[in-house]
């Protein structure tokens, strides 16, 4: 049956003789089955008896095999088959019960799966699977690790602001280096489509009083601040629905200040929050309630009582001073002089700032003594770091009242990156990233970013949302802890070395990112001269004490014994997003970009 339905679906192709590789790849993805040119290529070659570069009708039959047929598969099937050749729709019930996890409704997903998969339409209409069936079902996104749950927004967006881990980019117009390279609108384009919500603007005066955008004091180029906020506007919604928040780092006048703020409210329009949502409010409100809004962070003068008031007047001209640490660089030198001066804030501007007000941090003590609720702290990852480890009680305490942004300090003139998780561990909302640096942090911050919806926004844990809490991520005392178990059991069309076929060597690491107790790393052995279908079956156990922020990242490597292994792929996603059973992990690049095919299949289990 199989067969007749495999020779109908190609017969006509090879009307002509034989075919070539080109045609080959063309076949099998009219056949529904994904491969990479790379991998496919060699098995052609290896399977090419004349190797004159064109292949019978026999000869593509077992290229199909060789591509489609994983020995793992065809285990799992015929566990589950009662003649090794069909599933009946109980048969495959039962599969969906006791190794997918599907307790509801198992025999009517059962009836789904079949009507979608399977290809051969006798089989399907007496409600039974195929291998093709099956081994399409397995390679399908609804067996894939990540949770379908979780691509969609289902937390609670009705808590204040202050409750959510916020996706923010640091110095987003940026997409190289901090001292010479380009800056460019694709900076903010790319953090936006990411699901980004937290945008960094450097602003200085530029030419014919139009403000522009840079790293100050050195030679990266210059945009237009209007042009930067155009690019916004357009992009800002696109990825998720909920607010974004504009950190202005301003060095302007107050002439070009007026014009920011008149930028900013030509372009944004009714978007821009430009009024309290509230008449008396003590508390942020939230992510719902500023469902498209633009927000701007920024030194404000006076109270949201008095900005009401001023509602509707001129403003031109009217402005105060306000005393600001100003960080200058001489020339393009590394060495910061801070330089105390009053900073003059235009009244324009200052009074489209509501939610977001930017406030130095002083001390834990004096925040919780004078700071209001619509105040901000930025504080740098070193100083963040020395808190973080002598005052983490303190620090907790003060991020769960107020939005907290943390940054990279400013020797990484490389643009590298922190490990964001040690501030996520403390409730730190924002976060903020050079997210055109490629890397572990990044991985982490996509990963983490992946969870509801990919909006941008993560309602925290309570432990880190609650005032009774007494959570210490360095000192974990209650709680349940999750028994996570993974088998490894295959890697299906892994990417390639530049230096190697598809005979490249090849293993796959397991790491745990979360609490410091958490944290720990495993790995497979090597498997020799295979990078199309290395067979691990290796199992891996984790006890993980605090599973709500805990992120698991795979990574495979191409084993290289001089110059050290070569990264191949990595997936990374939060521990509570990943479904049990049988699984695929999709691959990805360096740079962010999917490797599709190239994925790790594994079985996933835990416990609390």
């Amino acid at each position: 049956m199989e067969m007749r339905w495999f020779l109908s679906k190609i017969q006509d192709d090879f009307r002509g003789g034989k075919i070539n590789l080109e045609k080959t790849q063309r076949l099998l993805e009219k056949l529904d089955i994904r491969c990479s040119y790379i991998h496919v290529k060699q098995i052609f070659k290896d399977n090419d008896r004349l190797k004159q570069g064109r292949i019978t009708i026999e000869e593509f039959r077992a290229i199909y095999r060789i591509i489609t047929h994983r020995e793992e598969i065809i285990e799992i099937f015929n566990a589950y088959s009662e003649n090794r050749k069909i599933l009946l729709e109980n048969n495959l019930a039962q599969f969906l019960t006791q190794e997918q996890y599907t307790a509801e409704m198992s025999k009517t997903i059962a009836f789904e799966i079949i009507q979608k998969y399977e290809p051969i339409e006798e089989v399907r209409k007496a409600h039974q699977m195929s291998l093709e069936g099956f081994t399409r079902y397995m390679n399908s996104r609804e067996c894939l690790l990540f949770k379908n749950e979780c691509r969609k927004v289902y937390q609670d967006m009705s808590h204040p602001l202050s409750d959510y881990f916020i996706s923010s980019s640091h110095n987003t117009y940026l997409v190289s280096d901090q001292l010479l390279g380009p800056s460019d609108l694709w900076g903010y384009v790319s953090a936006l489509v990411k699901g980004c919500r937290c945008l960094e603007i450097d602003c200085w005066d530029g030419a014919q009083n139009e403000p522009v955008v840079y790293h100050g004091y050195t030679l990266t180029s210059k945009l237009l601040f209007k042009t930067v906020i155009q690019a916004i506007q357009k992009y800002a919604f696109m990825t998720s629905d909920y607010p974004v928040v504009l950190s202005l780092e301003n060095h302007c006048s107050t002439a070009q200040q007026e014009v920011m703020a008149d930028n900013l409210q030509a372009t944004f329009g009714e978007s821009l929050l430009s009024d309290m949502l509230d008449d008396f409010p003590d508390t942020l409100p939230s992510p719902e309630a500023l469902k498209f809004k633009i927000l701007v962070k920024n030194k404000k003068i006076g109270t949201l009582k008095e900005t009401r008031e001023r509602k509707g007047s001129d403003k031109r001209g009217d402005n105060q001073d306000k005393e600001t640490g100003v960080k200058k660089l001489p020339g393009v030198m590394l060495f910061k002089k801070k330089k105390t001066r009053k900073l003059k804030i235009a009244l324009a501007l200052s009074d489209l700032v509501i939610y977001t007000k930017a406030e130095k941090f002083k001390s834990f003590q004096h925040s919780r003594l004078y700071q209001q609720f619509n105040e901000n702290n930025s504080i740098g990852e070193t100083q963040a770091r020395k808190l973080s480890k002598l005052r983490v009680h303190e620090f907790i305490f003060h991020t769960r009242k107020f939005i907290t942004r943390i940054y990279p300090k400013a020797t990484r003139a490389d643009s590298s990156n922190f490990n964001p998780q040690e501030f996520w561990n403390i409730g730190c909302q924002m976060v903020a990233l050079n997210f055109q640096t490629p890397g572990l942090p990044m991985d982490l911050q996509n990963g983490k970013f992946l969870d509801n919806g990919g909006s941008g926004y993560i309602l925290k844990p309570q432990f880190l949302r609650e005032s009774k809490s007494y959570f210490n991520p360095s000192n974990i005392k209650e709680g349940m802890p999750i028994t996570l178990t993974i088998r490894l059991i295959s890697g299906i069309q892994l990417p390639l070395t530049h230096s190697s076929s598809n005979k490249g060597d090849s293993l796959v690491i397991i790491e745990v990112f979360g609490v410091p107790n958490d944290q720990m790393k495993q790995q497979t052995r090597v498997i020799k001269k295979n990078a199309f279908s290395p067979r691990w079956n290796e199992t891996f156990t984790f006890i993980i004490h605090v599973p709500e922020l805990a992120l698991i990242r795979f990574v495979v490597e191409s084993q290289g014994l001089i110059a050290g292994n070569e990264f191949l792929g990595q997936y990374t996603l939060p521990l509570l997003c990943m479904n049990k059973g049988y699984r695929r992990v999709p691959l990805f690049s360096r740079m962010g970009e999917s490797l599709e095919p190239a994925s790790l299949f594994v079985y996933v289990w835990y416990v609390r």
